[in-house]
């Protein structure tokens, strides 16, 4: 047993089975192969891989100034595959099971308020085609709480408008039934219809929504513009980027009191623990109400 026959298998489970994309494929087999250089460094094979072999790596990797994120996403990333060496090729033993990631303080992502994103839309040009699909833009993050990579691929055919629904594909290809307000709708309408409608669209990208001035699907990069632009225009100092929609449209329905469960289905989290980092910007939202209206604060 070989590691490139390994991670050969491991990397067809991962597609196949795991059904991941091609970035995530890339970024667990980045990890393994850490773990592949230090066992050949020191001569061992896979199946002589112990606890404390595993230990003695967390040491290697601390060596090489590793942030506690990444070491954690790392040995994250060795629990799947040695469940994976388990269920495929039968280890008798788990040399990771028992192994613990450094302790990480939870980061409350920045949020926009109602009034900065109403200045954000304000600022935009509307008199250019290009003004009204980033409005568009702005609207459907907002309202859908969507990731940028499920904003650039959205589908026309996707889109239910009339009942008031999108359909997105997340993370492993996993698609989930989105609600989008009023608003975003409203002028995701106008964006088709009087805008894209009238642009060239290259050959095989009718289906996707946002298209650039060449009629190809947008980029990420290109989304990313756009909403630095905007908090530029404006003044806006908080480091923001398109997951901060994101993280704004999740901490408005908190504090709105809108049940966790129904905002991890929408956020597609797999985990709640993931979406419970929004009740802690709602106790901060709060602490700052009892601050700056309390008469004893």
């Amino acid at each position: 047993m070989d590691w490139a026959s390994v991670l050969k298998d491991y990397k067809r489970y991962l597609e196949f089975e795991r059904n991941l994309s091609k970035s995530s494929i890339a970024s667990y087999l980045q990890d393994v192969s850490k773990l592949q250089v230090f066992c050949e460094d020191q001569e061992l094979k896979i199946k002589e891989i112990m606890p404390r072999h595993i230990q003695s790596f967390i040491y290697w990797l601390n060596s090489f100034a590793i942030s506690p994120f990444t070491q954690a996403r790392i040995i994250s990333s060795l629990k799947g595959f040695f469940n994976f060496l388990q269920l495929e090729y039968h280890f008798e033993h788990n040399a990771i099971e028992l192994v613990e990631g450094p302790r990480l303080s939870r980061k409350i992502p920045d949020v926009l308020n109602v009034e900065e994103i109403d200045a954000m839309i304000n600022a935009i040009d509307l008199s250019t085609p290009e003004g009204m699909r980033n409005k568009a833009i702005i609207e459907v993050l907002y309202s859908c709480g969507l990731r940028v990579s499920e904003l650039t691929n959205l589908k026309i055919s996707n889109l239910h408008l009339e009942v008031e629904f999108i359909k997105v594909e997340g993370k492993g290809n996993k698609e989930r039934l989105i609600p989008i307000g009023d608003q975003a709708s409203k002028i995701l309408k106008i964006y088709l219809q009087e805008v894209r409608q009238h642009q060239p669209i290259k050959p095989g990208k009718e289906d996707y929504v946002f298209l650039n001035r060449r009629g190809n699907p947008l980029s990420r990069v290109m989304v990313f513009i756009i909403i630095k632009d905007l908090a530029q225009k404006i003044g806006l100092t908080k480091h923001i980027s398109p997951h901060t929609f994101r993280h704004s449209f999740a901490s408005h329905l908190v504090e709105g009191g809108a049940d966790l469960r129904a905002i991890q289905d929408m956020l597609g989290h797999e985990s709640i623990t993931t979406t419970e980092i929004y009740t802690h910007v709602d106790k901060d939202y709060l602490q700052s109400i009892i601050t700056q209206y309390h008469p004893r604060s």
